[in-house]
């Protein structure tokens, strides 16, 4: 019996239509802050990689170019605070969605077997388990999984910094996972594809620790995978460029599958991925204009009378009202300002009293942003 379709939810976007109509109706036009899409370009080194390894005419490998592997080992070791991570510890992905929604499929889960997910989070890691026959079930932390549940559960998914919360887990709530998964034989994986767009003063490693990082492992990675993306960081969502990174007999074994399916990153792509990673003075600007459409979007929603919560890293805003009201209301009141945000009931039935702005407008869009909604 083949894969039953309406197992599925309806994809979330599609129920934000009429409120996008209503948004557009506005005078001056529509604002769209409800998906995190890069608006700024991107970055000539990535173009221009891009365009001189255009004459491919060979088949890449699905495992990725040496140059590839040995240049995200290296941003690990520079950047993430993990210089153990070798070269076949990393598989490129065709962008980080499609292994979210593949993982609980590549590692052999089926129906009785459960993934956990944080209960506010991407809708694609249930879906992920759902594909795969699996039961999607949520959990904050170690002590929230019954022993029935720990019994049948296969693969847990972590996410931090959060979409769509932008809440960071420490070294120690990463570490707990560890210690709880490991002896029972349970992959963790950590979907860091926002960790270097942090805010504070200290640098993204410690400002966002990776699943990876020694203090976490305990200098080992069995067990243990992490997903990351040029999406965000390098204005590159269109080039799907992205990886998985780890324990080496796992990603392994993933690349062994993965060569069944034909998935490969395009050469192209991989050249722009090695350029990327060896320019990293476009990742810091990227984060300071953030940071500055953050600070005035998040000025004008505190203004505005909103409660702001968590947000501290990543590409989101997540807020309520003072007295909790349904955020499809909130998503209401704000597309009648002409702005488009998304429902926190997306990102499950603990998310439902929130919405999610995103920070990728231009300047001009999150300054009139603010404007409608301070009444400036």
């Amino acid at each position: 019996m083949g894969f039953d379709a309406t197992a599925l939810p309806d994809f979330p976007w599609d129920l934000l239509e009429p409120y996008k109509r209503q948004a557009a109706a506005y005078p001056g036009g529509l604002i769209d802050l409800s998906v995190g899409t890069p608006v700024d370009p991107t970055p000539a080194v990535l173009q221009q990689a891009l365009a001189g390894a255009a004459d491919a005419p060979g088949y890449p490998a699905t495992a990725g170019t040496p140059e590839l592997r040995q240049a995200v080992a290296a941003h690990y070791a520079r950047d993430r605070g993990v210089p153990d991570l070798p070269p076949e510890g990393v598989l490129p992905t065709i962008g980080s969605k499609e292994m979210v929604a593949q993982l609980p499929s590549l590692l052999g889960l089926g129906p009785g077997q459960i993934v956990l997910h944080p209960p506010v989070a991407y809708p694609t890691y249930a879906v992920g388990a759902v594909l795969a026959g699996a039961e999607p079930t949520p959990a904050a932390s170690p002590a929230e999984v019954l022993p029935e549940q720990a019994e049948r559960t296969r693969l847990v998914w972590l996410n931090s910094p959060s979409n769509p919360t932008g809440q960071v887990a420490s070294v120690a709530e990463l570490a707990a996972w560890v210690a709880w998964a490991r002896p029972r034989g349970i992959v963790v994986a950590s979907d860091e594809c926002y960790a270097a767009l942090t805010y504070g003063p200290a640098a993204p490693a410690d400002a966002a620790p990776s699943l990876l990082d020694p203090r976490v492992t305990g200098g080992s990675l069995s067990g243990l995978l992490a997903l990351y993306s040029l999406s965000k960081e390098s204005n590159a969502a269109g080039y799907r460029a992205a990886w998985l990174a780890g324990d080496p007999e796992l990603v392994g074994s993933i690349t062994g599958l993965r060569k069944h399916m034909g998935a490969m990153m395009p050469t192209p792509v991989q050249a722009a991925v090695v350029a990327a990673l060896g320019d990293r003075r476009h990742v810091a600007a990227q984060r300071e204009l953030y940071r500055r459409r953050r600070a005035v979007l998040l000025s004008a929603l505190e203004q505005a009378g909103y409660v702001v919560e968590q947000s501290t890293a990543g590409l989101y805003l997540w807020f309520t009202t003072s007295n909790g009201q349904d955020g499809w209301q909130t998503v209401a009141d704000l597309a009648a300002l002409g702005i488009l945000v998304a429902p926190g009931e997306f990102y499950g039935a603990a998310g439902a009293a929130h919405v999610r702005m995103a920070l990728t407008g231009s300047d001009a869009m999150v300054a009139e942003a603010a404007a409608r909604l301070t009444g400036a």
